[in-house]
């Protein structure tokens, strides 16, 4: 098997094994990441650092002292404060921006062993969801149609973390996901995708969006390997208010093949009229996948789903209106002097945010404002607690949900930026489980008549990431997605 070949977890082994050093895997992927950088995936390369690293791992592994990911090549979000390297949330807002500080996240794989690669491109501020909205340009798509030249989305806001997984230019990254930031952009990249439960990952130096829905996940080839960088990634951190201290079960320990008796639910209100025909056909053969597995299969019914868009799109810019407040040119970031402070403020905001931030701080600040306040952010607050029950209620019954993750394959590059309500509906799948705070998992399942990869998505009870990705692991050997983009094959 070539080096292209392996996964996390059998990079890990032959790493232990010693038939293969850390230095020559990461001077390997620092070729790839070199070679396919028309992809735009990186922001920042940091390749003597990562081969820094690399020597330090070798000597860990010789030592017999390797934690879980050592001598692992990966890419960081570029969301993640990393110490002394660049940070900029995919802004011009934060184009100089070094943080003197480590995220928890990151820091929690640099003590794994994991060797960083540099920091991944994403939709400015984690808003967008097709990763054209970055300032440094948008990521293209490692797989395209068959028999077409046409550059894809790779989707959002963790897209350059999506790409370079697919691409082979990592082994595994980090993404964050607040409403399928995760879980979509996976699903468009023919990779796995997990969002843990909300408080499962600190979001300590984690640049913020929506701070009650973001939630830190891996990004991978296979779900093993999603268990193993999770099992790193996660952990109570009291420097993070929301971090939930409970313990880290071995994940990775989870994937026992077995799903015998497991309760899968089918959400009625997923399956709507516009569904396309090809999503609507794989979503049956993952039921059929499962229960030839030895699951039970149950009808469920989600009554509040029809709202979960509308309300993500109140609760999650009204949250960003409210964090992004510090970006004002004062302390941090870029600024554009002004006659006085207020026109200060307004220039250095018009300057450094894209659109589509703009658009959202505008949103939120209009749903958070006197007169408004009650008839929307409350009322959407409200739903929310709605949507939340119609899990709990559901899980009663069943141990896990099967969805689609996305409800088309992934779409031609510079296409819907005119048009945001279609560009939000690409969520419409994946935002219920983030209002509620809930695990979910993309696994690749199989590919569309134009060869493009689709997801299909588990949701489980909180904290109970073991059975969603036993049942993703199940899922993932039933469908047998063996699919490569044809830049990875050439």
């Amino acid at each position: 098997m070539s080096v292209l070949d392996l996964t996390l977890a059998q990079a890990r082994d032959a790493l232990r094994s010693r038939t293969l050093s850390a230095v020559e895997l990461v001077d390997f992927y620092i070729g790839i990441m070199e070679q396919k950088r028309p992809l735009n995936a990186f922001i920042t390369e940091t390749a003597e650092l990562a081969r820094q690293q690399a020597v330090e791992a070798d000597a860990a592994l010789a030592a017999g002292s390797a934690g879980p990911m050592m001598g692992i090549p990966v890419g960081l979000k570029d969301l993640f404060c990393t110490e002394g390297v660049r940070t900029t949330a995919g802004s011009r807002m934060l184009e100089g921006f070094i943080p003197p500080y480590e995220s928890t996240v990151s820091a929690n794989l640099r003590k794994a062993g994991a060797v960083s690669l540099g920091k991944l491109n994403l939709d400015e501020f984690a808003m967008g969801g097709s990763n054209q909205t970055s300032w440094f340009g948008p990521v293209r798509n490692p797989w395209k149609p068959r028999g077409q030249d046409v550059d894809l989305v790779p989707g959002g806001s963790s897209g350059g973390s999506a790409a370079a997984v697919a691409a082979r230019m990592v082994l595994a990254a980090t993404g964050t996901d607040t409403g399928g930031s995760i879980r979509q952009p996976a699903a468009y990249c023919g990779i796995t995708g997990l969002k843990p439960t909300y408080g499962r990952c600190s979001r300590y130096g984690t640049i913020a969006f929506a701070s009650s829905l973001d939630q830190a996940g891996p990004m991978t080839r296979t779900v093993r390997d999603a268990a193993i960088m999770l099992g790193a990634m996660a952990g109570f951190d009291p420097k993070d208010s929301t971090s939930a201290d409970i313990p880290v079960p071995d994940f990775e320990a989870a994937l026992t093949g077995d799903i015998r008796g497991l309760k899968i639910g089918i959400p009625a209100e997923y399956r709507s009229d516009g569904l396309d025909p090809e999503v609507a056909s794989l979503w049956d053969k993952g039921v059929s996948w499962l229960k030839d597995a030895g699951a039970e299969i149950h009808d469920i019914t989600l009554p509040h789903t029809r709202y979960a868009l509308a309300t993500y799109y109140i609760v999650a810019p009204a949250e960003a209106s409210s964090n992004l407040a510090r970006y004002d040119g004062l302390r941090f970031g870029m600024r554009v002097e002004g006659k006085s402070l207020d026109e200060m403020y307004a220039k250095t905001r018009a300057a450094g945010f894209g659109e589509e931030v703009q658009r959202r701080i505008l949103m939120g600040t209009y749903v958070l404002s006197a007169g408004y306040y009650d008839a929307y952010y409350l009322k959407a607050q409200k739903v929310r607690s709605c949507i939340a029950r119609d899990f709990r209620d559901a899980f009663r019954s069943v141990d896990a949900i099967l969805t689609p993750t996305a409800p088309t394959a992934a779409f031609a590059l510079g296409t819907k930026m005119d048009d945001p309500i279609a560009m939000y509906l690409n969520d419409i799948f994946t935002v219920p489980a983030s209002l509620a705070g809930l695990p979910g998992l993309s696994v690749p399942a199989g590919l569309n008549a134009s060869g493009l990869p689709l997801g299909l998505q588990i949701i489980g009870r909180p904290f109970d990431e073991e059975t969603v990705l036993r049942a993703g692991d199940v899922l993932e050997k039933a469908a047998s997605f063996h699919g490569v983009p044809a830049l990875v094959k050439g």
